[in-house]
């Protein structure tokens, strides 16, 4: 019956969808069948009003920030919420849930769709019906980390992207003009976390080498690294401090994936490098999925040389 099911919702798909890529349409077809599925919860969620949700998530960093950790923030809201199940250091991440287990060490993008959240895929359309807004600046804002001028955060990465080299992220020379362009009006924060400090995917993470550049030519620059070392005794781990940090700032450059959608969870304005076509371009998801977050202002850059004409129009 499942079979048949989602044959028939790819034809709806792809009579709704026609200039959409045919591959593309897989994830529609799934975001659809991911919504009917949760007809079966309909007396559980709105009528009988028990805790006996508990949402289980090993997958991609990107997709639990998106899809599952608003469908569990729904839960909570509701009164239906059981327990959260993640990875290693994301107990602050899901903060309302009162029994929340960091079951996995790693994260594993290969883990098949899960059809138990409302939304589970890319798609050109998003259900918000079991889904609600995180406060997470709300929650973490502090007066820890204040400093003279309005914070800068500039998320960078380097590792492999689909099995294949770096393609979405900032070079030295590019921070070396951000910086230079930037520095007297913001104090700039740059995070670019290591595999030590985050629970890593099937992304082999790269070295880029900035760190150390940035120490030698740019020492106002503040460096989370830096900052987890110093501030280690008084933050449980680094998703931790990051959310501590981005939750004071209110201008955000990001890369493509995870960086991008924690970005975008603290209001503001966020600046997503996202080079070619990319399945949240051609879905049309930084117009829907990545604002709905918080409310922020998404900025998608398909290239450096429009990342930088973004920053000059509104940084």
């Amino acid at each position: 019956m499942q079979k048949i099911i989602l044959k028939s919702l790819f034809v709806v798909a792809s009579l709704k969808y026609p200039h959409i890529r045919k591959s593309y349409r897989y994830y529609i077809r799934d975001n659809y069948f991911c919504r009917i599925n949760q007809v079966k919860y309909c007396l559980k969620d709105y009528f009988r009003k028990e805790k006996y949700k508990v949402t289980d998530f090993q997958g991609e960093f990107d997709q639990e920030l998106r899809y599952v950790i608003p469908f569990a923030y729904w839960h909570f809201l509701n009164g239906t919420l059981l327990k959260t199940i993640s990875c290693k250091n994301t107990r602050e991440l899901y903060f309302f849930s009162h029994n929340h287990e960091e079951r996995y060490q790693v994260r594993d993008w290969r883990v098949p769709t899960r059809y138990e959240f409302p939304n589970m895929e890319h798609s050109a359309s998003f259900s918000y019906s079991k889904w609600r807004r995180v406060p997470y600046k709300q929650h973490f804002s502090n007066s820890i980390f204040v400093f003279e001028k309005p914070i800068l955060i500039i998320a960078n990465k380097y590792n492999m992207e689909w099995d294949n080299p770096p393609l979405n992220f900032l070079s030295i020379t590019d921070l070396d003009k951000i910086i230079s362009t930037y520095g007297q009006k913001y104090q700039i924060i740059y995070n670019r976390p290591l595999p030590s400090h985050i629970v890593t995917d099937n992304s082999e993470i790269l070295d880029l080498q900035e760190h150390a550049w940035l120490k030698q030519t740019h020492p106002e620059v503040i460096l989370v690294d830096d900052l987890y070392e110093t501030y280690r005794a008084k933050v449980n781990n680094f998703n931790h401090l990051q959310l501590l940090l981005y939750a004071n700032c209110d201008r955000f450059i990001s890369m493509h994936g995870g960086t991008a959608a924690l970005a975008s969870c603290f209001e503001g304005i966020n600046v997503i490098l996202s080079k070619g076509h990319s399945k949240e371009k051609e879905l049309g998801e930084f117009a829907t999925i990545f604002p709905a977050l918080s409310g922020a202002k998404i900025l998608h850059a398909q290239t450096t040389a429009a990342l930088f004409e973004h920053l000059q129009k509104h940084f």
